[in-house]
Order: structure tokens, then C-alpha cells, then sequence
């Protein structure tokens, strides 16, 4: 008969893609993970795991079996949380991912708040892209993401928090700061610094001026940049222009938001949402992260009419 464990043992050898380590992370010996493993390919006359590549990977009904594994041991987790909600406990583990262009302004907002008003749970932040916080989420390396959405992906819920706006930041000598006005086609040009690819932020901008950015003689050099910050730094030196997330203007000294404009023929937001797994189990964690984020937020970010959201897939 199938047990849990063994399927937290599959599962574990599936997110780890090693032996050693899925023994580890169990708190096992490897031989014992292992035995157990080929007990359960035994009975179910079944081959999991391909272990003649490197690093090893589920077979095709391998696959099927894991994913399936994945529910049922979600499933069985949400015993204990009845348990918790019954007894009125808050407590537990959360493991947050957040995308380099949310973690400077928002995690200060927010993340202090939470960890005092509930000490028993246990936080974990990091920061990854959005592509690897996808891939962390499914195969349960995250419990709940912070990004930009909608994603379309099947396997993952979203929950929206709050919109807010795409600003220009621009040189204090640039041609656009004295105009009156300023519309997607004046920054539709190879002037705009952008992030590096991998960036779900870059892909918006993209979108929302539809130019595939390239290197230009109207930039003083080419740069592949990581960090907002880091490019309005470059800006105020070297001039030229990147459009940056309202959230960045919160607590901006009152010389550098001279150097922000809004654009004059629309309002670009960008949607920001907790994401988690479809089975995932920890709900009540989720929804008082949820509730603290949108108490953080400016009452105008929260209203999704003011504005029209860009996609970045």
C-alpha cells in the first residue's frame, strides 16, 4: 500500500533532482530513501525516476505520479491546518518569492508589520525572477510568490493586490523634462535605458512601446542593467531615460521626483498579485499576507479603474 511518506520521498527526489540531498532534506539516510523508493516502483510495477541521466528525472508516468503525489500530500496538510483554524493558532512556515523590481519599495512596507503582528510564523524571503519563482512554486521550493500578473498558467492561483503606475524617469536636462506633455511615442526610442532580459518589468516596457530595445549611440554605453536603482543612478550622471513602478516614488527625495513625469495619453499599472500553487494548503497564512500588504498600500494603488494594466507575456 502507498504511504504519505513515501510519496514525500518521490516528491523530494523530484525537487531536489538528487538522491543525497532528497535524503537530507527528509532527514533520512540515502539507502533508506532509496529502498523506499524502489519498494514503491515494486509495487506499483513501475519505473519513477530515470536514473541514468544526470541530474536524474522522472519517467513519463513517473511525471504523472509525482504530480498526483504533489495533491495528496497538500491534500493531507490541510488536516492539520483545520486543526490550527480550530484552535484560532497562527503559526507555520512561509516561504515568500518576490521580483527585484518589488522587493526595494514593498518589502519595507509591509514585512516588519506582519512578522510582529504574527511571531509564530516562520518568514523566509527571497528574491528570484519571476520565471524562477513559477518553477520554485511548482515544485513546492515557495509557498507564495509576489509578482506581476496575470501569468496564465494553469497550476497557479492568483491574487491580485494592488495596481500601480509606470512612471518616466528622465535626465533633469533631457528634452522631455520641459514639455508639457509626454506621450508613448516620445519615449518609443533606443534612448530608454532597460533592465536586463530575464526582467517581467522589461517586457512591460517593451510592450507598452512596443521597441525592442538595442544598443544606441544616444546611450553613453551599453548596459545590462539588474536594478532600477541602478539605472536611475546612471541616468542622473549620464542622462538619457527608463520608466520605473510607482511604487519607487514612495519616500524619493523631493530633487530626484522632480525627474518623474506620468504620461499624457494614458495611465500604463501593472498588476501585482500573491501567486501560489491550486492545492496549495496554507490559506490562512496567505490571506493575512494578503490582507497586510493591501492595508500598506496607498488607497489609490488599490483601485484597478484608474488605469490600464500591460501584460508582460
Amino acid at each position: 500500500m502507498i504511504t504519505l511518506t513515501q510519496l514525500e520521498y518521490i516528491v523530494a527526489v523530484d525537487t531536489f533532482r538528487h538522491f543525497g540531498r532528497a535524503a537530507e532534506n527528509c532527514f533520512i539516510t540515502q539507502p533508506t530513501l532509496s529502498m523506499q523508493i524502489k519498494k514503491l516502483e515494486e509495487d506499483l510495477e513501475v519505473i519513477i525516476f530515470d536514473r541514468s541521466k544526470q541530474p536524474l528525472i522522472p519517467t513519463d508516468i513517473g511525471r504523472r505520479i509525482i504530480d498526483q503525489a504533489r495533491i495528496a500530500l497538500q491534500e493531507s496538510q490541510k488536516i492539520n491546518n483545520i486543526i490550527k483554524d480550530h484552535k484560532n493558532l497562527i503559526s507555520g512556515e512561509l516561504t515568500i518569492g518576490i521580483i527585484p523590481t518589488l522587493a526595494p519599495y514593498l518589502l519595507p512596507l509591509f514585512i516588519g508589520n506582519y512578522k510582529r503582528k504574527y511571531p509564530s510564523i516562520k518568514i523566509k524571503v527571497e528574491e528570484l525572477t519571476t520565471a524562477n519563482i513559477i518553477d520554485h512554486l511548482n515544485r513546492d521550493l515557495l509557498d507564495v510568490g509576489i509578482l506581476v500578473t496575470p501569468l496564465h498558467e494553469d497550476r497557479i492561483n492568483e491574487k491580485p493586490l494592488f495596481y500601480e503606475g509606470m512612471l518616466l524617469y528622465l535626465h533633469e536636462e533631457h528634452l522631455l523634462a520641459s514639455k508639457p506633455s509626454i506621450s508613448l511615442k516620445d519615449i518609443a526610442t533606443p534612448e530608454l535605458w532597460l533592465l536586463s532580459d530575464g526582467h517581467c518589468f522589461r517586457n512591460q516596457v517593451i510592450n507598452l512601446c512596443s521597441f525592442q530595445g538595442t544598443t544606441n549611440s544616444t546611450l553613453p554605453f551599453y548596459f545590462e542593467a539588474g536594478s532600477l536603482e541602478t539605472i536611475m543612478n546612471i541616468i542622473d550622471k549620464e542622462g538619457g531615460m527608463t520608466i520605473i513602478p510607482e511604487l519607487a516614488t514612495i519616500g524619493m527625495s523631493e530633487m530626484r521626483f522632480d525627474h518623474v513625469r506620468t504620461f499624457s495619453d494614458t495611465n500604463p499599472l501593472r498588476e501585482v498579485s500573491l501567486v501560489y500553487s491550486r492545492h496549495y494548503a496554507k490559506y490562512k497564512l496567505i490571506e493575512l499576507l494578503w490582507k497586510e500588504i493591501v492595508a500598506s498600500m496607498p488607497e489609490k494603488l488599490l483601485q484597478k479603474n484608474r488605469g490600464s494594466i500591460v501584460e508582460w507575456r
